[in-house]
């Protein structure tokens, strides 16, 4: 279009001048050749549009939005259009308490009130995308600005909304997927219905308020601490246990040893070790006293 306007002010500009001063006659017509010349090449650029891949093209035509939507590629279109340009792949936006991590600088995380009364803050991040046939409704009802009229806002009221039916410490620990889970259908409902696909919904961290938090670690230090002193116990009833029943194998031992044990079986023995002694390449000499005990040499 630029070389469409330039074209017709260069050819405007010297055919003025060619007929205030007929010496410029000449000088007038190569100037109406050049705008000419320019006005043709911006009306042939200007019937092409090219589409990057994951973006569609929304045409506009003397303030009207057309319904047609181009993709990606090379499309010809009317030289008078003005395409404006959507990205049609996932889009993220962050809000976060971190410098520097999320799409606004600074502290962006949600402050919401739990049904406690406690204010807990919340970091999230929402990915979603343009339904490419929605483009023209999104450009005609909301206008290119979809993260700052849409996203942003709808995304921290829904936050809010839904906070204030759990406790501080359930939406850190026990209800946390069921709170991320509500948050997702109350919005995903109100995307569809602005051209929208809300994709997933992260809550990246929830910080709960010092107290509380001193609170939980006190009560985790605490549970902890007797499921540590019940290991204790098992540990040491199972040695009792084990004792008790190593006490009675020694007793049942002796008792039954004292039952079977005779004067016939205490010789047996006797006459068994005087065997090894009298063997055994230590021994010399070995006596062995007693009533009716032999005395056995070996040398």
């Amino acid at each position: 279009m630029f070389f469409v306007i330039l074209g017709i002010l260069i050819a405007l500009v010297t055919y003025s001048i060619s007929k205030v001063n007929p010496n410029f006659a000449s000088a007038g017509r190569i100037g109406r050749i050049a705008g000419i010349s320019l006005f043709a090449l911006g009306l042939l650029s200007a019937c092409f549009v090219q589409i990057e891949p994951g973006e569609v093209g929304v045409q506009t035509l003397f303030g009207k939005v057309q319904p047609k939507v181009l993709t990606e590629g090379l499309n010809v279109v009317n030289p008078l259009v003005d395409v404006t340009h959507f990205d049609v792949r996932t889009q993220n936006y962050t809000m976060s308490g971190v410098h520097d991590e999320g799409d606004k600088e600074g502290d962006d995380a949600i402050r919401v009130l739990t049904a406690d009364g406690l204010e807990v803050v919340i970091d999230l991040s929402v990915l979603y995308h343009i339904v490419p046939d929605k483009a023209p409704d999104i450009l005609r009802n909301i206008g290119p600005s979809i993260r700052d009229k849409i996203v942003r806002p709808l995304a921290r009221t829904k936050i809010r909304d839904n906070a204030v039916f759990y406790d501080a410490v359930a939406l850190y620990s026990a209800k946390r997927d069921e709170f991320q889970q509500k948050i997702f259908q109350s919005i995903e409902k109100d995307f569809a219905d602005r051209g929208l696909i809300l994709e997933q919904l992260l809550i990246r961290n929830i910080t709960l308020p010092e107290s509380v938090r001193q609170t939980i670690e006190s009560k985790i230090n605490a549970e902890q601490e007797a499921q540590k002193m019940k290991f204790v116990l098992d540990k040491e009833r199972q040695e009792a246990e084990r004792k008790r029943v190593e006490a009675q194998g020694i007793a049942d031992y002796q008792r039954i040893l004292t039952s079977t044990l005779t004067n016939q079986l205490l010789q047996y023995e006797y006459i068994k070790a005087q065997r090894e002694l009298a063997n055994s390449p230590n021994a010399k000499v070995v006596i062995m006293g007693g009533k009716d005990a032999p005395i056995l040499l070996n040398q």
